[in-house]
C-alpha cells in the first residue's frame, strides 16, 4: 500500500479534525498541526491511539520543517468572533502561514492545498458567485483581516506556482457546519442551535432576509480530498459549497422545529460589512471534480443538533 505522509495545518479545528479522520481512514499517515487558538485537542482525541497520527502544537506564523507528500493548509480562525478578536494575528496567520507552508512545499516538493473562503467575494454584486468573479471587498473594514488575508494567500499560492512550479490547489469554502463546531464561534448555525437548546432568544441580525448556503462538513471534506487528487493542471480556485440558499429566518425556524424549542426570535442591527447574499456557483466543481453536496440541510442539522445537545449536557 502506498501510504502518503500528509500534513494538516489547523488539523484540530472543526473542518481539520474531520479531514484528519478521513485521511487516516484512507490509510495515510497524518501530522496534525495546531496552536489551539480555535482548534481543540478534544476534536482529535479519538485519533491519538492511531499509530499513524501525530499531533503537534505549532503556530504556522513560524516556519515548520518536515518531509511530507501533501499539505492541507487550513490554519486560520474562520468565524468573525475569533478572527476579529486579534485581527493582526488573523492576517499574519493567513499570509505568513501561506508563505511558510508554500516554502515547505517548495523544499520537499509536496503538493499543497489552500483552504480559502467565500469571503474573498465580500458582499457580492454578482449572484451566485462564480470563481471568475473578483469580489466586492472592503480592504479597511472590520472583516478585512480575514477577507484580505485569504485573498493575499491565494495570490501567494498562484505566484509560488507560476514562479517556482509548486503544485497547488485552492478551494473556496462556503458556509460549512456540522459536529465539532465551537459552540461559541459566533456562526449562525451554531448560534441558533445553542440558543434553541438552551431556550434562549434566537438572535437574528438585520431583517433576517439575508441569505446563506450551508454545506455539511462531510461534503466539504469530500471536495477537498477530490481536489487534492485532481489533475495537476487544475489548480483552482474552485467553489465548494451548497447552492441551496436559505434566509436567516428560514434557518431559525427550521432549527426551532428540529429542536422543539420554545425560543423567541429577536432582531438586532446588522453588523458592518455583513454580506446580504452568499451562494456558490459550483459548475466548476461538478465539471472538474465530479462533486456536488449530498447532505440536505435538514439531515445535517439533525446530526449537528445531536452533537451540540451532547456537548451542552456534558458541560
Amino acid at each position: 500500500m502506498n501510504r502518503k505522509k500528509i500534513l494538516v495545518t489547523g488539523g484540530a479545528g472543526f473542518i481539520g479534525s474531520h479531514l484528519c479522520e478521513r485521511l487516516l481512514n484512507e490509510g495515510n499517515e497524518v501530522i496534525c498541526l495546531d496552536n489551539y487558538f480555535t482548534g481543540s485537542k478534544d476534536n482529535v482525541i479519538h485519533l491519538l491511539d492511531n499509530p499513524y497520527f501525530e499531533l503537534i502544537r505549532h503556530d504556522v506564523v513560524h516556519p515548520f520543517h518536515i518531509d511530507v507528500d501533501e499539505i492541507y493548509n487550513l490554519a486560520c480562525p474562520a468565524s468573525p468572533v475569533h478572527y476579529q478578536y486579534n485581527p493582526i494575528k488573523t492576517i499574519k496567520t493567513s499570509v505568513m502561514g501561506a508563505i511558510n507552508m508554500l516554502g515547505l512545499a517548495k523544499r520537499v516538493k509536496a503538493k499543497i492545498l489552500q483552504a480559502s473562503t467565500s469571503e474573498v467575494y465580500g458582499d457580492p454584486n454578482v449572484h451566485p458567485q462564480p470563481e471568475a468573479y473578483w469580489g466586492n471587498v472592503n480592504p479597511i473594514g472590520i472583516r478585512s483581516c480575514y477577507d484580505e488575508g485569504k485573498r493575499c494567500a491565494e495570490t501567494l499560492f498562484m505566484d509560488y506556482h507560476r514562479q517556482n512550479g509548486v503544485r497547488i490547489k485552492i478551494v473556496r469554502i462556503f458556509n460549512t457546519y456540522g459536529p465539532r463546531m465551537n459552540p461559541e464561534d459566533g456562526r449562525v448555525v451554531s448560534n441558533f442551535i445553542v440558543q434553541a437548546l438552551k431556550g434562549e432568544d434566537i438572535t437574528i441580525y438585520g431583517d433576517g432576509m439575508q441569505t446563506r448556503s450551508f454545506q455539511y462538513v462531510d461534503d466539504m471534506v469530500e471536495a477537498m480530498v477530490r481536489m487534492m487528487g485532481s489533475d495537476e493542471s487544475f489548480t483552482g480556485p474552485v467553489n465548494t459549497g451548497n447552492p441551496g440558499e436559505f434566509t436567516m429566518l428560514e434557518l431559525a425556524n427550521l432549527v426551532l422545529e428540529l429542536t422543539g424549542s420554545k425560543s423567541k426570535l429577536i432582531f438586532c442591527p446588522l453588523p458592518s460589512d455583513d454580506p446580504k447574499q452568499r451562494r456558490p456557483d459550483i459548475s466548476l466543481a461538478k465539471e472538474k471534480l465530479g462533486w456536488e453536496p449530498k447532505v440536505q440541510l435538514r439531515d445535517g442539522l439533525v446530526k449537528t443538533i445531536g452533537y451540540f445537545d451532547n456537548v451542552l449536557k456534558n458541560s
